[in-house]
């Protein structure tokens, strides 16, 4: 069975990013998005459970939002307004019905970056 996870570190400060809101989105062929989940990072900068599993878990194209601006200012982070990352999205396809995806995200106020997961 296929699932999809993630997981925020904070490169600024060395540790994982927990309290950061996370989105995912289906996107639709037409360019519309719909939301599929709304949660928070733990204090193990991951998600309680997986975001999607089972028969939520299909083929497509998907759009993850991490609202790491809010984040860092929650660490009280000097951010310029508007802060140069606020909110990150990632676009990524699901093309394996039963492979695992784990879609992380590294973070600091300044940069950051992902890439497929185990």
């Amino acid at each position: 069975m296929g699932r999809l996870s993630t997981h925020v570190l904070d490169t600024a400060n060395g540790k994982p990013a927990g309290g950061v809101a996370v989105t995912l989105h289906r996107l639709d062929a037409d360019g519309s998005r719909t939301i599929l989940v709304e949660t928070r990072t733990n204090a193990d900068g991951r998600t309680d459970g997986p975001l999607l599993t089972g028969d939520a878990f299909i083929c497509g194209r998907y759009e993850l939002v991490f609202a790491i601006g809010d984040y860092f200012r929650a660490q009280g982070a000097a951010l310029p307004e508007p802060a140069f990352l606020d909110e990150v999205p990632i676009r990524f396809g699901i093309a394996e019905p039963d492979g695992h995806y784990h879609v992380p995200l590294l973070a600091s106020p300044w940069g950051c970056t992902t890439y497929r997961g185990s």
